[in-house]
């Protein structure tokens, strides 16, 4: 069962990373434009959900489909290895593409849209509301409100004492991080936090000793943010 689970996880996320690509490429621009319409030779794109290849002149632009197929796939392969069969599992699955989308547009153009980062909290409380009332389930509502409203106020404070550091977006992002790492408790919270600050610090680092970056330099915090809630939600289902 496991196994045909898994399987199954794996396909869904396939299939929804075809569709990141277009997004990705669309939602890339600083905060200040708007959104793309253009492929770069200059041709509508038509869509928002797709392949970043335009229809016109076969012109190639934002992130390789293949990639982003991939990644999905493992990453909700993965969840369904830790989560089983509980019902909080499709809550996972469904959320999974969008912090895919956030990653990749906060790494292309530090940024992460409003129109993705609060809906994604609204819907991590919806979806994760609906699922206490489902049987089976290993975490606890309230306490996923409460996740939600800590590290988003933590994060808001962080963006107060250093706004230069942070953008607001990762403060908006929180919401919906605290939400899904708080279903699973206080200590799922705190670790995919933890996390979250470890692996940009590592990235970072890197960079400065790669002579790419100065210790000033701002990195985009969102991928990390999400790569670390990613974590914490792993442990926090795997031994729930």
């Amino acid at each position: 069962m496991t196994a045909l689970l898994v399987a199954l996880a794996a396909l869904w996320g396939a299939a929804a990373g075809l569709f990141l690509p277009r997004p990705a490429y669309r939602f890339s621009v600083p905060s200040d434009e708007e959104w793309r319409g253009r492929c770069p030779e200059g041709h509508a794109v038509r869509g928002w959900l797709g392949r970043s290849r335009c229809a016109e002149c076969a012109t190639a632009y934002g992130p390789r489909t293949p990639l982003v197929s991939l990644a999905t796939a493992l990453l909700c392969a993965v969840l369904a290895l830790a989560t089983d069969t509980r019902p909080e599992l499709a809550v996972w699955l469904l959320l999974t593409p969008v912090g895919v989308l956030l990653a990749l547009v906060d790494l292309r153009v530090r940024r992460l849209p409003d129109v993705l980062t609060l809906p994604l909290a609204g819907a991590a409380l919806a979806l994760l509301g609906a699922v206490a009332l489902v049987p089976e389930h290993t975490g606890d509502w309230p306490r996923a409100l409460w996740g939600a409203l800590a590290l988003g106020g933590f994060y808001y404070v962080l963006w107060r004492v250093n706004p230069g550091g942070m953008g607001f977006g990762d403060v908006k992002l929180a919401l919906g991080a605290g939400a899904v790492l708080g279903w699973y408790g206080w200590d799922t919270v705190l670790l995919g936090t933890f996390a979250g600050f470890l692996l940009g610090a590592l990235y970072g680092g890197a960079l400065v000793l790669a002579g790419k970056a100065g210790r000033r330099t701002a990195i985009p915090f969102g991928p990390f943010l999400i790569a670390g809630a990613y974590a914490g939600l792993l442990i926090g289902a795997y031994t729930a």
